[in-house]
């Protein structure tokens, strides 16, 4: 009987060793061993940065209502996905007030060219409620009064109300239409519609692609194609060389690339962020070959605590494609001709 229990133990022990080198075989790695993030990744989701109000302090959903979603998303876009009237007429003055998708409100295109993704990420087999889960709400926390001043002045393109006329005449002071400046910088294709850092999914252009060396991992994202250059075991450089992509250096902390990103430019992508953000991430290979990205962000002068989310990036094979757009491309020229015209219109009725 001892023998046989013997033989037993060396086998359980050679089978354990077997699917732990096979589980181990699973992450794929560089020459180093540590774990290699090259590849491309689609960041796409339907989970939201910020938890719906129905869902309270409930961190996660059940199968169904994620299902649910899902479902409902993509009846959504199949609609939004309709092909446009080539004999449809203009929109009437100040926009139909469809914008949904492409629309904008003014008749714009179709959700062709609308990707946020397809699904409810899933880590450990539950379905988050938010990408974000600190706080406990899954909300952002409130952002001080000067921050949100700063913010809407950057953005006032943005925030103006298209009612057909050029209202901003009504009141004194520079009005969002007055020159390339004064448009968003997001609206002029220098940032990101989302923040780079740290990665928020958008509507759109959510594919990443990394390239990883024993120093140095660069991120491409879709979007703006920012190009990140991570340096690993190194130092952050003087505070004078800010950035709208901050100053990043990394760790590998046992299988996890850690990344902190600080002086920052303003604005620089993340809507409200200052000069004194900070921002941690972690990157984490999973056994499927998706990584587990994670984000804590720092900014005392803006918001009144830290935030943290985390959310799947998933592993794909397509390309990252080229991101057409570039300052001076010919809409933000027929913005401001708009915007003229509505002037000399405003002008002439109050003569």
């Amino acid at each position: 009987m001892p023998t046989i229990n013997l033989i037993q133990s060396t086998v359980i022990v050679l089978a354990l060793s077997s699917n732990l080198a096979f589980v181990h075989a699973e992450i794929k790695r560089t020459h180093t061993g540590k774990p290699d993030l090259s590849g491309t990744y689609d960041t796409g989701t339907l989970t939201p940065l910020n938890r719906p109000k129905e869902f309270g302090d409930k961190q996660f959903m059940t199968t169904e209502e994620a299902e649910k979603i899902q479902q409902q998303m993509a009846a959504r876009y199949d609609i939004f996905n309709r092909e446009s009237s080539a004999d449809r007429k203009a929109p009437v003055k100040g926009g139909d007030g469809n914008n949904t998708a492409g629309a904008g409100g003014v008749g714009g295109y179709n959700a062709f060219w609308v990707d946020p993704g397809s699904d409810i990420f899933e880590i450990d087999g539950k379905f988050r409620t938010s990408i974000l889960y600190a706080p406990n709400n899954g909300q952002q926390p409130k952002m001080k009064t000067a921050a949100l001043m700063r913010s809407a002045a950057i953005y006032e393109s943005f925030r103006h109300d298209n009612d057909g006329t050029a209202s901003w005449l009504a009141r004194k002071g520079p009005g969002p239409f007055d020159g390339p400046e004064s448009l968003a910088p997001s609206e002029r294709c220098l940032i990101s519609f989302a923040a780079t850092v740290p990665t928020i999914p958008s509507l759109y252009n959510n594919y990443k692609r990394i390239i990883q060396t024993d120093d140095h991992v660069m991120i491409l994202q879709e979007m703006v194609h920012d190009a990140r250059i991570i340096r690993i075991d190194s130092e952050h450089t003087s505070a004078e060389n800010r950035k709208s992509l901050g100053d990043s250096i990394a760790y590998w902390d046992g299988d996890v690339l850690v990344v902190e990103t600080k002086h920052f430019k303003v604005p620089n992508g993340l809507f409200g962020a200052d000069e004194n953000l900070t921002v941690t991430e972690r990157f984490s290979r999973m056994d499927s070959g998706d990584l587990l990205y994670d984000f804590t962000v720092k900014d005392p002068t803006v918001w009144e605590e830290e935030w943290s989310g985390e959310y799947v990036w998933s592993a794909n094979n397509s390309k990252v494609y080229e991101y057409a757009c570039h300052e001076g491309n010919y809409a933000m020229g027929n913005i401001l001709r708009g915007a003229r015209l509505l002037e000399s219109e405003w002008e002439g009725e109050r003569k």
